[in-house]
């Protein structure tokens, strides 16, 4: 497995896995298959309202020996509603409570986008904070103030732009170590990219496969399916392997980490698979011809034109 470096040098594994979607009943089965696949990195999220029985699931896989906690690289997020300065100790707090873990190995800010605290989705602007009310760099002392403390091992963001990045960063005694976006073959974001790269912030993949199991009002009528691209099942057959594994396996040729979900153990073991296809040249210029900046969470549920949400993903 190719692993990442963040800037101290310490690392995280390419390919990971995805738990927005997987629902408490399955979940703790899923977690357990993946670590005695040998997966090492998880990624959660205190939204995705799973956290307690994933917690259950890394007790049970520490307690039996399938692996040590120094093994695992997991990484969760601060909702929406957690913004304030008062609010972020205490929602990571119960993450790591959740999880049964001591320390996270990386936390991230879920969204440039603040909810009045209590309120999980709002159902109408008041229950927005603009973020006036609640600056970004705000949130990003605590979660600095987190870091030295010991309770997250590094720090970042999620569905960050480059000036919501370079708002963060004209304030912040330490720049975001990890950005999670959306990417695949059809968002490729060359310009978030370079900015990045350029100032030592990884990049985590979300929905690199589509996220095709999202819920319906999240999604377009006419959306593309990635796994009957005539470019990417022309790559799959040359290896032969599948689409979906073509999909991965570009984010780890790309140099980004990358966090499939899946409950299926079967499935699980392909895309794990997947990160260690290597891919040519001529793979990855066909691959990078298919960019149409085509989002499949395209952030419109948040939009708020009263509280300045507007093109969360440009501003």
């Amino acid at each position: 497995m190719k692993h990442l470096k963040f800037r101290d040098n310490s690392t995280i594994p390419a390919l990971g896995l995805g738990t927005w979607k997987s629902s408490p009943e399955v979940v703790k089965k899923a977690i357990l298959d993946a670590i005695e696949l040998g997966y090492r990195h998880i990624d959660c999220a205190a939204i995705y309202q799973n956290e307690d029985v994933i917690g259950e699931a890394f007790q049970e896989a520490f307690d039996s020996g399938l692996v040590k906690r120094e093994e695992l690289f997991v990484t969760s997020k601060l909702w929406n509603d957690a913004h304030k300065a008062s609010d972020v100790r205490p929602a990571l707090e119960k993450t790591l409570k959740d999880l049964r873990l001591d320390y996270l190995d990386l936390y991230l800010i879920h969204w440039p986008v603040a909810f009045k605290p209590g309120v999980t989705m709002p159902e109408n602007p008041s229950q927005y904070a603009s973020l006036e009310e609640i600056p970004l760099e705000e949130t990003w002392a605590e979660m600095e103030a987190a870091k030295k403390d010991g309770l997250a091992k590094h720090i970042g963001v999620s569905n960050f732009s480059v000036p919501k990045l370079k708002r963060v960063m004209d304030h912040a005694e330490e720049a975001p170590e990890m950005n999670q976006v959306e990417g695949h073959p059809l968002l490729q974001q060359p310009e978030l990219h370079q900015f990045c790269n350029d100032n030592g912030i990884l990049i985590t993949a979300y929905s690199p496969l589509g996220s095709t199991d999202r819920s319906a009002a999240m999604k377009a009528d006419d959306e593309p399916d990635m796994f009957e691209l005539p470019e990417i099942k022309a790559i799959a057959d040359k290896h032969e392997v599948t689409p979906a594994q073509v999909l991965l396996g570009w984010h780890v040729n790309r140099g980004n980490t990358v966090i499939p979900k899946s409950t299926n153990k079967g499935r699980q073991a392909q895309n794990l698979a997947a990160a260690d296809l290597s891919l040519s040249e001529e793979d990855m210029d066909t691959i990078a011809g298919l960019d149409r900046h085509f989002r499949y969470v395209n952030g419109k549920f948040f939009e708020n034109e009263e509280k300045g949400y507007v093109n969360i993903f440009n501003d």
